[in-house]
């Protein structure tokens, strides 16, 4: 799986758990809210430090974002 697809995925999972909108994750990550889009449709390869600043917006740890999930398997193909 391309790992823009996982980040993007997890990410957009990761944000709706929490309850966030797109913009509020732009809003407290100085990211902007086309940037969070573009990162959930895995159009964006964000650097070690994005992960991490976002993972802070979701409370979350930046190996999170990164983590794959057996659910992602059948989607690899």
């Amino acid at each position: 799986m391309d790992m823009r697809v996982l980040v993007g995925r997890n990410f957009a999972r990761l944000r709706r758990e929490k309850g966030l909108t797109q913009e509020q994750v732009a809003a407290r990550s100085g990211f902007s809210q086309q940037y969070v889009s573009d990162l959930e449709r895995g159009k964006r390869n964000p650097t070690i430090v994005s992960l991490y600043e976002l993972a802070q917006v979701l409370g979350v740890s930046h190996i999170d974002l990164v983590r794959f999930e057996k659910d992602d398997d059948a989607s690899s193909s």
